[in-house]
């Protein structure tokens, strides 16, 4: 969400910018001092093809893409109420409360002693 936030910002330009200027400077740092390539980059009037396009765009106004995303009105949002549930306790177990399945119920206990092989 923080991008796409930033994006309708016009973020995206000051990141141009940015990458523009730190260009410029490292550019002009090659052949004189820093202290001067900042102050040249900064100068008015002396930008670059990225600076004067990052304007360019800046100036444009914002506009929806198609005709069809501009609504006429306001949209009206109708929410149904929810149903109410209601749940009930069953009225009687239908299943035996002693399980025949269970392991050691209905059966024989083993042979003592075990049974040997010969």
């Amino acid at each position: 969400m923080l991008l796409a936030w930033l994006l309708a910002t016009g973020s995206q330009w000051d990141l141009a910018q940015t990458f523009a200027w730190g260009r410029m400077i490292a550019g002009y740092s090659r052949t004189m001092p820093l202290l001067e390539a900042v102050r040249l980059t900064f100068t008015p009037g002396n930008e670059c093809d990225l600076c004067n396009a990052v304007d360019a765009a800046r100036q444009q106004p914002v506009s929806p893409a198609t005709p069809e995303a501009r609504l006429p009105g306001k949209i009206l949002l109708a929410f149904q109420p929810a149903p109410k549930v209601i749940f009930s306790i069953p009225s009687g177990c239908p299943w035996p409360l002693v399980d025949e399945f269970t392991p050691g119920v209905m059966r024989a206990s083993p042979p003592v002693p075990p049974p040997r092989a010969v």
